[in-house]
């Protein structure tokens, strides 16, 4: 399909400039779970706490956790633990990645989906679940191949969240065109249904701007009134599709371009947006390629005080980024397993479609690889660590 190639054409162009740049496993076991354990002892007991109450919290925002704190900084720090997420291949899947994932916290437990792919090139999707990160490594995986609805088409990049006007979990994914499944019991990635389109055709917009890009990594988040479908083409440009929470999963429309780049490596692909706490803010990030440097992977910033208004810089520089090898430690006795930070989640308050985080505590769930990678983009040995922020402003 479309998409894997394009990904395959570009990551082979920039591990070349990498290596014209140039010149110039994960960790024991003991290690790892220490720093897993250390990362989730200070954040459990408030989780554990929140997540008694996020179906109802989300069902009555009443409910909800009143943090109103949406100060950030404007330089950001963090601390990164090992890979805590790696592929675990079988007979039938001989997975050599595990990436672009998306995690929520439900009923006691972390549970992670996220993209695989084969040595055959094939993308899918997978699903984890453990109560603390210190069990993440010895998690079993399914596949959602074996859901028939989903099947062995490709399939890649989730998102999922409760939608609590509906009742009713959804997992959006890109197929080609922006798709999502629903269920009502997301501990069951059996009971996915099949894939439906957000939109029949690619908006004109789209079309004319992509270049040889493609609409790809969709992201869903709601307030009161709307719903807004965030995407990126890997040509430099992020845009925004809005329909109300009446009409959700239906009426996307009013597609426009919110932000742009003339290089299409400094706004790239992976956008997230989140609620900060119950302020009213607005945070986005989006994967770029440290073009004036090293050519990996890391995240940029914006802020806004709408979905629907314009967004303002907050970390949006190589020299000032939101999370880059430049502003990422990693915790005592992790070594420096990447250079890239890229695709994935932020750790949610709760689970509904405001997505919102806490910014008094930010984490972010982010795929990693071995810095002496290289080939072709599906063969990448991504695996999924976490960051902490040290440097919180609150």
């Amino acid at each position: 399909m479309r998409i894997p190639r394009t990904r395959t054409l570009v990551g082979g162009m920039i591990l070349g400039l990498m290596a014209v740049g140039a010149v110039a496993a994960p960790p024991a076991p003991a290690p790892a779970r220490a720093t897993a354990d250390s990362i989730q002892a200070s954040r459990l007991t408030s989780t554990q706490t929140s997540t008694q109450a996020t179906e109802q919290a989300a069902q009555n925002p009443a409910n909800a956790p009143k943090n109103t704190a949406s100060s950030l900084p404007s330089s950001f720090t963090w601390s990164s633990s090992g890979p805590l997420i790696s592929p675990k291949p079988d007979a039938t899947h001989p997975i050599v990645s595990v990436k672009d994932p998306t995690v929520f916290r439900y009923k006691d437990k972390w549970h992670v989906y996220a993209t695989t792919a084969n040595t055959s090139g094939a993308w899918s999707l997978a699903y984890t679940s453990f109560a603390d990160w210190s069990q993440a490594a010895s998690a079993p995986q399914t596949f959602l191949d074996t859901n028939p609805n989903i099947g062995n088409r490709y399939a890649a990049a989730p998102q999922v969240f409760y939608f609590a006007p509906q009742k009713l979990w959804y997992m959006v994914y890109q197929t080609g065109p922006p798709s999502f499944s629903t269920t009502t019991d997301p501990m069951r990635p059996e009971s996915w249904s099949a894939p439906r389109t957000f939109m029949e055709t690619e908006p004109p917009v789209v079309t004319q701007n992509k270049g040889n890009g493609a609409w790809l990594d969709f992201w869903v988040i709601c307030d009161k009134t709307d719903c807004y479908l965030f995407f990126s083409d890997g040509n430099g440009h992020q845009y925004r599709s809005r329909t109300t929470v009446a009409e959700f999963p239906n009426g996307f429309r009013d597609t426009t371009i919110v932000l742009s780049e003339p290089n299409r490596f400094d706004l790239f692909e992976a956008g997230n947006v989140y609620r900060l706490g119950h302020s009213g803010r607005y945070l986005m990030l989006v994967e770029a390629l440290a073009t004036q440097s090293d050519w990996r992977r890391y995240f940029r910033a914006w802020t806004a005080d709408s979905l629907g208004g314009a967004w303002k810089p907050l970390a949006d520089t190589e020299a000032n980024a939101f999370a880059r090898s430049s502003n990422v430690t990693f915790a005592p006795g992790v070594p420096a397993w990447t250079k890239d930070f890229s695709h994935g989640e932020m750790i949610r308050d709760g689970v509904d479609q405001t997505l919102t985080i806490d910014p008094c505590r930010l984490q972010y769930l982010y795929q990693g690889m071995d810095p002496g990678a290289s080939g072709d983009y599906s063969q990448l040995p991504w695996r999924l660590g976490l960051l902490t922020q040290t440097n919180s402003a609150c």
